[in-house]
């Protein structure tokens, strides 16, 4: 790979290279006294602190990246392969059917192309309307939009248009592939809707695929570049939105992306909504995403705050990230926090009981990364709670991880019988769901990570969390809507 200058644009960063690193070479990580000479890892040699910590963490996400390069083929064939079967059984109603048809000769094949093809992640959750009881001027509106249309960037863009113009009776302004400049590929995701009823835009970015290596390797990417104004932010996360090779985040792009089918996210979506929003209206703007996504959905005003997009700003009504991973530090943080103040766009950050990937990286000495913003936190009863940060931050005793068990078991019994007794059939949880809540009994902190709950969450929070919120309350106050 051709040597590329980081120093342009960042004076402190690290950049690791999977693709560079040879699996005889990851071993040698954990001793080389020369880390940062080597091809695969680059930094400036004099901000470049080493230490055992340092290493372990270099040592494991280059190991992790270079096993999903080497699993990408793998893994997307299993992923299309489970998806078929899904879809398949979803499409003849259930198993019996499926076989009756098959012996009738009348078995109905899906298409993933189809508007009605599902992806492993809507499979999870079936449901595709919008709550009913949750009418727009209703507090509790744009928080439950953005959890649906967070759970929807994971279908194709049959599916998201059939669902925006059938069931939402909305408008798609477009459907996005964008490219990444590291990855050398399209791979970050993200729509545009108009809801006409209330005058309001929602991008919503896509998040991690289950059976994706980019998106992966993107979360596993420990890569980071500090720039002067903003702090330091997490690498994999700025190339997804649209960073540019040796460039950074200059202001305005050439056009040498558009021209060969190249476009980057945070440019493609800038402009696009400098054309909707004009001053012959009012229409505003929310960001919503799911994991990955809720990572580039608060990115991307932090990259409109770099380049002084005041009047885009001053049309954010507000971003709203479901499972979000940390995405700066300190400094990152301070900066955001005086945008949320001179700008006035809400930043609500959701976290679902036990959901390990809000909680990563984590906020140790090493990486120094620190949440922001309103945190709006639930137990697995879905009772809400506002928080500075939510709670065991860096869990890993055997205690937590007992505790974290007996939940899984708890959430299996909620999901299949508890819910739809008291709430209602719509909150009854499917096959598949039931199987990711086994796996939870495992890796409890990974099943709890699925938009359903989250999707669950926005639909019964109680309305006082958001009052209490609009009057500015004190977080550490506020359970549920009641004082402490």
């Amino acid at each position: 790979m051709e040597s590329v200058s980081f120093n342009k644009f960042s004076g402190n960063y690290l950049v690791l290279r999977p693709d560079e690193v040879r699996v005889s070479q990851l071993f040698c990580i954990l001793w080389s006294h020369e880390l940062e000479e080597n091809a695969f890892v680059e930094c400036p040699p004099e901000r470049f602190k080493e230490n055992i910590r340092w290493r372990w963490l270099i040592f494991m996400s280059l190991s992790s990246q270079k096993l999903l390069l080497h699993a990408a083929g793998p893994l997307r064939w299993i992923g299309e392969k489970v998806e078929m079967w899904v879809n398949l059984i979803t499409l003849n109603r259930n198993v019996f059917v499926l076989l009756s048809n098959l012996l009738r000769g009348k078995l109905k094949m899906p298409d993933r192309e189809s508007e009605v093809f599902m992806s492993f992640v809507g499979g999870l959750d079936w449901r595709v309307e919008l709550d009913h009881n949750i009418k727009p001027g209703d507090c509790r509106y744009f928080g439950a939009l953005a959890a649906m249309a967070a759970k929807l960037t994971y279908e194709n863009e049959a599916f998201v248009r059939r669902i925006v113009r059938d069931y939402w009776k909305m408008e798609l302004i477009g459907y996005y592939n964008f490219w990444n400049d590291y990855q050398k590929k399209n791979s970050t995701q993200a729509f545009m809707v108009y809801d006409q009823t209330t005058d309001m835009i929602i991008i919503a970015f896509r998040g991690t695929e289950p059976f994706n290596a980019d998106d992966c390797r993107a979360d596993l990417d420990i890569s980071w570049f500090e720039l002067d104004q903003m702090g330091k932010i997490h690498g994999g996360f700025m190339k997804a939105l649209g960073l540019v090779m040796e460039k950074g985040w200059p202001l305005n792009l050439d056009e040498d992306h558009d021209r060969h089918g190249r476009p980057l996210g945070y440019y493609t979506l800038r402009e696009k909504l400098k054309e909707k929003l004009n001053p012959t209206n009012e229409t505003r703007f929310m960001v919503t995403g799911h994991s990955l996504g809720g990572a580039l959905s608060i990115l991307f005003p932090a990259v409109l705050a770099l380049h002084k997009e005041g009047l885009l700003l001053e049309r954010l009504e507000g971003v709203y990230t479901f499972g979000q991973p940390i995405v700066g530090d300190t400094k990152f943080k301070e900066f955001m926090e005086t945008q949320l103040r001179n700008h006035g766009f809400r930043y609500l950050r959701y976290v679902y009981c036990n959901d390990m990937i809000p909680r990563t990286p984590t906020d140790d000495s090493t990486f120094l990364y620190k949440h922001f913003g309103s945190c709006i936190y639930f137990n697995s009863c879905y009772k809400g709670k506002i928080m500075e940060e939510q709670p065991d931050n860096n869990y890993m005793s055997v205690i937590a991880w007992i505790l974290m068990l007996l939940n899984a078991a708890w959430e299996l019994v909620r999901g299949l019988i508890l819910m739809p007794m008291i709430k209602g059939p719509e909150y009854k949880e499917c096959w598949l769901l039931m199987l990711v809540r086994l796996l939870g009994l495992v890796l409890p902190g990974l099943s709890a990570h699925n938009p359903h709950d989250y999707c669950n969450a926005t639909r019964l929070i109680s309305p006082q969390i958001y009052h209490q919120l609009q009057h500015n309350r004190r977080p550490e106050e506020i359970i549920d809507g009641k004082e402490e």
